[in-house]
């Protein structure tokens, strides 16, 4: 039953902690739109697009409206592309890039994700295909992503798509270089990727779900860290209890938000996603949680067990207050979108190297990290292919997301704006990666892989 005291906690996390519900997503089957004409797949995949979501912002509006809650972003995602364009006569899947982002920008949302391909244990024509047309698909479209999932724990790692990707990246930030390679922050690599995330730049709409689904993605940084101000000095047990009871009411927030737009959309509710992605905004980073722990700076020494601890409070208390916890559910650590964290970065306490060890223990990775431009695809490569062992061994999600920003070198800064913010770019090892990188093949599942 709700009280005076909860209604005014949770009017005071909206106004002044910066809670938030940072996405609805509405999941989209384009299995339907397979056509061997790539036109009229083009025009299948507007046509329904369009028809599915047509009321999502609408109704995302009248929500926030209604019940004062902010909804930062509506958002599509969709079949990975290749499955669907494989279909096609055609090597050239720019095209169907351009119908997202026509059908996207009719609807009136903030993103649409899907262009993807998951190819783990191999690459068909279709995968190759769409990730040479990644660079001009995101180069000629405005609000597209795009995410390539490269390794599982039970496939193992695809070091020839690892390759590939390595030089998708380099290309995608030259054919965006005006922008300091804006393309690639709209470019995620993957490692066990899940098909009900409602973040971007990852989104995309799995195989094994429903016709089309509601996932929505709860955000709450400035929440947990000002929850963990009333225990300063006290022991961890404590801290975790906060953060707990603390995640257990924004899920609630996020299952409320979710099942209203899931009835007045007359579409299946899929899962709440309790991630805290932070903002460049002051008193909404992951960071300062960190800090508020007890550290001087994010990435000193004690960072890791500190995320780790979060990470997984964060979980718990998420699944207690709903049965339906999915997605990604725990800590980003988006450099570029973390106030903190650009900080940390900024003064050099925060390095790749340690970026790599907390992705051990939080979701997802290395997130939106800029690095020299003239940093070569095979470093990027090894970048990725390091991530993606962390994710295969651990069985978990782990992402790269970076930006070899053109031009531009350690201690510059690129700006992107809105809720990618700005990253100072940072210094990668000196010493070749490109032997390494270059044997191809395939790395091996873990033997922790035979479940069976």
């Amino acid at each position: 039953m709700l009280n005076t005291k909860d209604i005014m906690q949770t009017i005071e996390m909206i106004d002044q902690q910066h809670l938030d519900i940072r996405t609805i997503t509405m999941g989209v089957s384009l299995l339907s739109c397979c056509d061997p004409d790539p036109k009229r797949a083009c025009q299948k995949i507007y046509d329904k697009i369009t028809r599915k979501a047509e009321h999502l912002v609408s109704t995302g509006e009248a929500i926030e409206g209604e019940y004062g809650i902010p909804i930062v972003n509506k958002r599509i995602s969709v079949t990975p592309m290749a499955l669907v364009a494989g279909a096609s006569e055609t090597d050239d899947y720019v095209p169907f890039a351009q119908a997202l982002d026509r059908a996207a920008k009719t609807c009136g949302v903030d993103f649409i994700g899907g262009f993807s391909a998951l190819v783990q244990k191999g690459m068909t024509e279709a995968d190759r295909n769409l990730i040479l047309s990644i660079p001009d698909a995101l180069a000629s479209t405005g609000i597209v992503c795009s995410s390539v999932n490269v390794g599982s724990t039970k496939a193992g790692i695809n070091m020839d798509a690892v390759r590939l990707m390595g030089e998708t990246i380099k290309s995608t930030a030259m054919r965006t270089a005006a922008q300091d390679g804006f393309g690639c922050a709209k470019l995620v690599v993957f490692c066990n990727a899940v098909e009900d995330n409602p973040f971007m730049a990852g989104a995309f709409h799995g195989v094994g779900e429903a016709e089309c689904v509601i996932n929505v993605g709860v955000s709450g940084p400035g929440v947990v860290c000002h929850a963990l101000q009333s225990v300063k000095g006290q022991p961890f047990d404590v801290v975790a209890e906060t953060i707990k009871k603390t995640a257990f009411r924004i899920t609630r927030m996020g299952q409320l938000v979710a099942q209203e737009a899931s009835r007045r959309l007359n579409v299946p509710f899929g899962i709440v996603d309790l991630s805290l992605a932070p903002t460049p905004a002051i008193g909404d980073s992951v960071a300062r949680i960190l800090e508020e722990m007890g550290l001087e700076a994010c990435g000193t020494h004690g960072t890791t067990a500190a995320l780790a601890l979060l990470n997984d409070a964060v979980k718990k208390g998420g699944v207690m207050a709903s049965s339906s916890v999915g997605g990604l559910s725990g800590a980003f650590i988006p450099v570029s979108e973390d106030e903190g964290m650009i900080a940390a970065a900024s003064s050099g306490h925060l390095t790749l190297d340690k970026l790599e060890a907390m992705t051990c223990v939080c979701s997802v990775g290395l997130d939106m990290i800029a690095v020299p431009g003239g940093t070569s695809a095979e470093t990027i490569a090894a970048i990725i292919a390091d991530e993606a062992a962390v994710g295969m061994v651990n069985s978990k999600t782990t992402a790269v997301r970076i930006i070899p920003a053109p031009g531009k070198t350690v201690g510059d800064t690129i700006e992107m704006g809105g809720l990618l913010g700005s990253a100072p770019v940072m210094p990668v090892h000196q010493p070749s990666s490109e032997a390494f990188i270059r044997r191809g093949g395939r790395i091996p599942a873990p033997m922790h892989s035979l479940k069976n």
